[in-house]
């Protein structure tokens, strides 16, 4: 379904250049790029956004910048420990264009207007931008086809506490917002993308490509140091290029059932929490009315491997 009008939505840190750079290698239709405070401020993810895709050679895509704080709160600041001080592991890119006037907000709103109930929409950063669109216009989950996030966690554990993934708890009541809004939505959580991987052969290779995967290569330094502790080995998870790839449909997912998910955005310890209902799994999942969102659980081994060859053919 790469032939399909996407708007992309990311906070670009390192996971998300490679999600770029599957999604040009892909050749996937980008109308619209949105940028959210997460790994780093919004402002300095757009211009991540703007200088990787003039590297690899799609200047043409416009460029939003969205939310810079948490609805009701504030941005607690850039995930430097994992991505380095500037979001990409301190590689320094040229210089591209600037960031279009209106907001990611209202971008996804203009491109669900003009693309009806064609247009898909890929999160990989907190859902903030998505929430506010909503709140903007209540018609939205009826002019989108699908909505694909990178988030969350329902077999497994979180990687912010126990039981929170980042992006969520990021911005949990903007997640609460847009899980329960009338849209599909297919969460790609921890459960997958902790295993699908980059090893250190992978970085290896992709430092051999061309200027884009050459920089790429660059940035998983720091990504790698990052996860050295908690795979054991220098190595990285894969997870935003994971949800993009289960977007496009290069990847199916081996079990990935529609059950009920809803978001705990209180204060107290499961703040951040998806609230993955799994109880029908002791009978295989049967469809459930009214139950229209959709978690990968298990995928087909070799995602790493695929990717590198996808990210070896950008310029």
């Amino acid at each position: 379904m790469s032939g399909a009008p996407w708007y992309l939505d990311c906070d670009t840190g390192i996971d998300d250049a490679l999600t770029l750079g599957l999604l040009v290698a892909e050749r996937a239709d980008l109308k619209g790029i949105g940028s959210v405070s997460g790994n780093l401020a919004a402002a300095d993810g757009a211009r991540n956004t703007l200088d990787l895709m003039a590297l690899m050679g799609r200047p043409d895509v416009p460029v939003a910048v969205g939310a810079h704080d948490p609805i009701g709160g504030v941005f607690g600041g850039a995930a430097d420990f994992v991505h380095g001080a500037n979001g990409i592991g301190g590689v320094v890119l040229p210089r591209a264009g600037d960031p279009v006037a209106e907001s990611a907000a209202m971008m996804l709103i203009r491109l669900a207007h003009e693309y009806p109930s064609a247009l898909r929409v890929l999160a990989v950063g907190p859902l903030t931008n998505l929430a506010l669109a909503l709140e903007l216009d209540p018609q939205l989950p009826s002019l989108v086809a699908d909505v694909v996030i990178m988030g969350g966690a329902a077999m497994v554990p979180g990687n912010v506490n126990a039981v929170a993934e980042a992006n969520i708890w990021n911005d949990p009541v903007a997640a609460n917002r847009v899980f329960a809004a009338s849209w599909p939505i297919t969460m790609v959580g921890l459960d997958v993308t902790m295993e699908a991987r980059f090893e250190e052969t992978h970085r290896v290779e992709l430092a051999s490509g061309g200027a884009s995967a050459q920089a790429l290569a660059a940035m998983l330094g720091v990504y790698f140091d990052y996860y050295t502790p908690i795979f054991g080995r220098p190595s990285c998870a894969l997870h935003d290029p994971l949800a993009a790839a289960i977007a496009l449909g290069t990847v199916v997912p081996t079990l990935a059932p529609i059950v009920p998910i809803e978001v705990d955005d209180t204060d107290g310890p499961g703040r951040g929490q998806t609230l993955v209902d799994l109880r029908s799994r002791f009978i295989g999942y049967p469809p459930q009315p009214g139950t229209r969102h959709r978690v990968p659980l298990q995928i087909p081994e070799g995602f790493g491997d695929a990717l590198l060859e996808v990210l070896l053919r950008l310029p």
